[in-house]
C-alpha cells in the first residue's frame, strides 16, 4: 500500500492506493501489448526496445513472457519483435520460426538466415538521418 495525500474542501484527507500483484501484472501486460501493437507494418523492434517504450527498461525477457501469455496473441503483431541483433528469438526450424519469417516477409521485411537488418527495418533505423540530416 502506498499512502498519498489529497486536499478536498480545504481539509487534508489521507487516501490509500492499493494495487495487488495481479493488478500490477495486468497493467504491465497492457503497457507491453500497447507498445507491441504500435509497431508499424514493415518495421521491427527488439525485446529491449519494447520494454523501454512500455516503461520497463532492462526487462527484455518480460516482453517474451507477456507475449507468450497474451490472450489476444493472434491479433498482436508479435512477429515484429526480435532480438537486439535482429535475430528471430524462436528456435530455427520450428513452426513458430517459419511463421514469423513468413509474416515478416509478407510485410516486406527482409529476413535472411533468421535475421533482419535492424539498420533497415528497426523502429529507429533512420534516427541518424532525422537528427543529422544524412541523405537517404
Amino acid at each position: 500500500m502506498v499512502p498519498s495525500t489529497t486536499f478536498q474542501n480545504m481539509q487534508e484527507t489521507t487516501m490509500v492506493d492499493e494495487i495487488d500483484a495481479d493488478e500490477a501484472g495486468e497493467i504491465r501486460a497492457r503497457r507491453i501489448i500497447e507498445a507491441v501493437a504500435a509497431i508499424p507494418k514493415g518495421r521491427v523492434a527488439s525485446y529491449g526496445a519494447i520494454a523501454a517504450r512500455a516503461g520497463y527498461p532492462g526487462r527484455a525477457r518480460l516482453i517474451g513472457k507477456v507475449l507468450g501469455e497474451a490472450p489476444d496473441r493472434l491479433q498482436l503483431p508479435w512477429h515484429r519483435v526480435l532480438r537486439a541483433d535482429g535475430r528471430i528469438g524462436i528456435p530455427a526450424g520450428t513452426r513458430g520460426f517459419r511463421e514469423q519469417c513468413k509474416r515478416l516477409k509478407a510485410e516486406g521485411v527482409v529476413v535472411k538466415d533468421g535475421r533482419v537488418p535492424m539498420s533497415a527495418f528497426g523502429l529507429d533505423h533512420d534516427l541518424d538521418r532525422a537528427i543529422w540530416g544524412f541523405p537517404a
